[in-house]
C-alpha cells in the first residue's frame, strides 16, 4: 500500500476555490472522484491524519499513488462535472453512485391535467420538465422554498384522489404550500399558471418573479402591512438563493473541445475541456515550453495539429467546434484540415459571450493554476533540489558541491539597446537579492559572444576588487594584542558597519545561455582575469545540450534528469529578467521628446512646463520671464531652456513639431 505523504501537495500548491478532485491508483485508474466547496480545506483532510479515517477511506488514500484536481466557477459546476466523471470513470470507490441511480431532477409533470412538482430519478418521461440535477439535500430544499411562492401541487395521485373525493384539501393545502386545486380553491387554468411560472422561474426567469415580489412587498410597506411585507422579503431572499445558473452544462447538443492558454514568457499551460451532449467528459492538460518570437495564434495553430493530427484516427471524436481563445494562423485552411480528419464541417471560435465564453475562463483558470504549480513543483521540493545538484556534479565531473550557481544572459533586438542579466542560485534556490542588470555598449555589443566576455569580464573584475578591499580591511584591523587598561591598547570599533561587498562571493559555477562559442568567451574572460576556480557551462537551447569550454562534443543529459530541469529553471529565469531589463531599456530608448536635451531639467519639472504652456512649441518660444512663471522653474533653468532651444536653430524648428512619442505604444505623451 502506498504512503499518501508520497503523493500529498503542499497546501499552497492546493487552490482555495470550488471544484472536483481525483485520485488514481499506481496504474492510472481514477478510484475516487469528489467535489468540495474549498479545494484546500478537503484534500488537507485526507492526508492530516490518515490513520483517523473511516475504514472505506483509509484504504482509498493508501491505495491511490496521486491526486489531481480541476478549478470549476460554483459548487453547482462542481455537482455537475463530479456527476459526469462518476458515470464516466466509475471509480471503484465511489460506491454511492455507481449503481443505475442518477442525481434527483426538479420535475413538473406538465402532460398532466392537474401538474405537479416532483423529485424524480431515472430514464426521462415525454411531457415533463427537468431542471438539475441536485444533490438530494439541496433538491429539498429548494422545492419546498419554491412552493412558498408557486403553490403548485406535490402530492402523489394517491392522496390527491382522496383530497377529491372527501372535498378536504391535505396538510400542504391548509398551510398554503399548495393551491389545492382538488377541492376547487383554484380552477385547473389558473393551477397551470402556477405551474408555468414555477417552471419560467427555473428556466432562468428569476428578475421578473423577484421584480414582481419586490413591488408587493413595497405596496404591502405602504399598507402598514408589515407581516406581510416580511414574509415577502424572505420569499425573495429565498428565491435568490435558489437561482443559480449553471455554466459547465450547456446546451444538449454541444459537442465542442474547449481549449485554453496561460503563457508567460518562455512557457505555456494549455488545458482542453472536452464537452460531449453539454457535458464535460473529459480533461487534458500540457505545459510545453514556446519558441521565442512565437505568438498565441502560432501557438493555438500548432496545439491544434498536435492534439488532432498525431492522436491517430479522429474521425467520430472530433467535434463539431473547437473553441480557442485567439483565433489561430491560417484559421481557414486549419478548419478545411479538420473538417477532412472528422468527416464533416468543423467550426474553429472564439467564444465573446454567454455559456461557451464563461466555460472558456474556467478552463483559463485550470491553465494557469496548472502553469503555476508545473514551476513550484519544480523548484519546491527540497529533495529534487538536492538531487538535481547531485546529478550536475556528477554528470559534469565537478570536484566541489554546486553551492552557487551563476546565469548569465544577453538580450538585444538585432544588435540594438543590447543588456545582459546575471541571476544567482544558492542551495538550488533563487537569490533575488543577488541579480544583477548589465546595460552593453560599443565594441562589446556588436555580438553574443562579445557581449558575453564584457559580462563575465565586468562581474569578475568587481569579485576581485571586493576581495582585495576585505583583504586589506582584515589586514589593517589585526593590532597586537596588549594587556586590558593598557594606554595605548587598540579600541575596537563595535557600531560602524562593515562595507557591504556586492561581489564577494565567487560561485562554484557559471552558466552561460548559448553554445560552444558563448561557452569559449566566458572561458577566456575568467582565464583572462586569473579565475581559476569557477567552473563554466553552457547551455544550448535547441536541442539542450550542455557544453564545456574547448570542448567538441557537447555533455547530453537524460530529458527527465532533474540536474537537466534545474538548468533549464535557471536559464528561463536569466532569460526572463534580461527580457524585462530589454524591453524596460528599450522603451526609454523609444521615448522622444524636444526637451529631453535641456541641461537641468527632469521628468517633473518638464511635465510641469507641459502643464503650464500647453506645448513643446510654445515653451520654445516663450522668454526666460515667461518660464519662470512655471511652477519650479528657476531664473537659471529658464535661461539654460532659451540658450538650448536658440543654439539648436533650425534643427529645433523641425523637432518642435514632433510629439513625444512612445515607439513602444505608440502612445502621445506630449503634445
Amino acid at each position: 500500500m502506498a504512503d499518501p505523504a508520497s503523493y500529498r501537495p503542499q497546501t499552497g500548491e492546493i487552490p482555495t476555490n470550488p471544484g472536483v478532485y481525483r485520485f488514481r491508483d499506481p496504474h492510472g485508474r481514477v478510484i475516487y472522484v469528489g467535489k468540495a466547496k474549498n479545494l484546500r480545506s478537503r484534500l488537507n483532510s485526507y492526508f492530516a491524519n490518515p490513520a483517523g479515517l473511516l475504514p472505506k477511506t483509509h484504504a482509498m488514500v493508501h491505495t491511490a499513488s496521486s491526486v489531481e484536481w480541476t478549478v470549476v466557477g460554483s459548487e453547482l459546476e462542481s455537482l455537475q462535472l463530479e456527476y459526469t466523471w462518476i458515470k464516466e470513470f466509475k471509480p471503484r470507490f465511489n460506491v454511492v453512485f455507481r449503481d443505475d441511480k442518477t442525481y434527483p431532477y426538479l420535475a413538473v409533470t406538465m402532460g398532466e391535467k392537474l401538474p405537479r412538482v416532483q423529485v424524480m430519478r431515472g430514464e426521462r418521461r415525454k411531457g415533463t420538465r427537468y431542471f438539475g440535477p441536485y444533490t438530494a439535500g439541496a433538491i429539498r430544499e429548494t422545492m419546498d422554498t419554491l412552493l412558498r411562492v408557486f403553490p403548485v401541487r406535490s402530492c402523489s395521485p394517491g392522496v390527491l384522489k382522496r383530497a377529491q373525493a372527501s372535498g378536504r384539501p391535505c396538510l400542504l393545502g391548509y398551510i398554503d404550500k399548495c393551491s389545492a386545486p382538488c377541492v376547487g380553491r383554484v380552477t385547473p387554468e389558473e393551477h397551470r399558471a402556477l405551474a408555468e411560472d414555477f417552471c419560467a422561474f427555473m428556466g432562468g426567469e428569476a428578475k421578473r418573479f423577484i421584480s414582481r415580489l419586490e413591488k408587493e412587498m413595497a405596496a404591502a410597506v405602504a399598507e402598514l402591512d408589515y407581516e406581510r411585507a416580511a414574509r415577502l422579503r424572505d420569499d425573495i431572499v429565498a428565491l435568490r438563493k435558489v437561482f443559480e445558473r449553471n455554466a459547465v452544462v450547456l446546451a444538449e447538443d454541444t459537442d465542442a473541445d474547449v481549449f485554453a492558454l496561460y503563457e508567460d514568457e518562455l512557457e505555456a499551460a494549455v488545458q482542453v475541456f472536452h464537452v460531449r451532449g453539454g457535458r464535460v467528459r473529459g480533461q487534458r492538460g500540457w505545459v510545453v515550453e514556446k519558441v521565442e518570437d512565437s505568438t498565441t495564434p502560432d501557438l493555438v495553430e500548432h496545439l491544434l495539429q498536435q492534439v488532432y493530427g498525431e492522436d491517430g484516427d479522429t474521425q467520430g471524436r472530433l467535434p463539431r467546434e473547437v473553441l480557442v481563445p485567439v483565433e489561430p494562423s491560417n484559421a481557414a485552411e486549419l478548419a478545411v484540415w479538420l473538417g477532412g480528419l472528422r468527416g464533416a464541417k468543423v467550426d474553429i471560435r472564439v467564444p465573446q459571450r454567454g455559456d461557451k465564453a464563461a466555460l472558456m475562463s474556467t478552463v483559463r483558470e485550470n491553465a494557469e493554476h496548472a502553469l503555476k504549480l508545473h514551476k513550484t513543483r519544480r523548484a519546491g521540493d527540497l529533495t529534487v533540489r538536492s538531487q538535481a545538484l547531485q546529478e550536475l556534479q556528477e554528470a559534469l565531473e565537478l570536484p566541489v558541491p554546486l553551492l552557487r550557481i551563476e546565469c548569465y544572459d544577453v538580450s538585444h533586438v538585432q544588435g540594438t539597446n543590447v543588456v545582459a542579466s546575471m541571476v544567482v542560485v544558492e542551495d538550488g534556490l533563487p537569490k533575488k537579492s543577488d541579480y544583477r542588470k548589465f546595460s552593453i555598449t560599443g565594441a562589446a555589443a556588436t555580438d553574443d559572444t562579445a557581449a558575453m566576455h564584457d559580462v563575465l569580464t565586468r562581474r569578475f573584475r568587481h569579485y576581485l576588487l571586493d576581495k582585495t578591499a576585505q583583504v586589506e580591511a582584515s589586514d589593517l584591523g589585526t593590532v597586537t594584542a596588549k594587556p586590558a587598561g593598557s594606554a595605548d591598547a587598540p579600541v575596537e570599533d563595535t557600531t560602524t558597519p562593515a562595507p557591504r561587498a556586492k561581489f564577494a562571493y565567487p560561485p562554484n559555477l557559471v552558466v552561460v545561455d548559448g553554445g560552444k562559442p558563448q561557452v569559449n568567451a566566458a572561458a577566456r574572460a575568467l582565464a583572462g582575469l586569473g579565475v581559476d576556480d569557477v567552473y563554466v557551462v553552457g547551455l544550448a537551447k535547441r536541442l539542450e545540450e550542455v557544453w564545456l569550454p574547448d570542448s567538441d562534443f557537447p555533455v547530453i543529459l537524460p530529458r527527465s534528469s532533474q540536474g537537466l530541469y534545474m538548468l533549464q529553471r535557471i536559464r528561463d529565469e536569466a532569460h526572463r529578467f534580461a527580457i524585462s531589463f530589454h524591453r524596460q531599456k528599450r522603451g526609454k530608448a523609444m521615448t522622444v521628446s524636444v526637451l529631453d536635451g535641456v541641461p537641468g531639467l527632469g521628468d517633473s519639472k518638464r511635465k510641469a512646463l507641459l502643464a503650464h504652456f500647453g506645448s513643446a512649441k510654445k515653451i520654445k518660444a516663450a522668454s526666460i520671464d515667461e518660464l519662470t512663471a512655471a511652477k519650479g522653474i528657476g531664473p537659471s533653468l529658464a535661461a539654460a531652456i532659451v540658450t538650448h532651444f536658440s543654439s539648436n536653430g533650425a534643427g529645433s524648428e523641425s523637432a518642435d513639431a514632433m510629439p513625444a512619442i512612445n515607439m513602444t505604444t505608440g502612445e502621445v505623451l506630449e503634445t
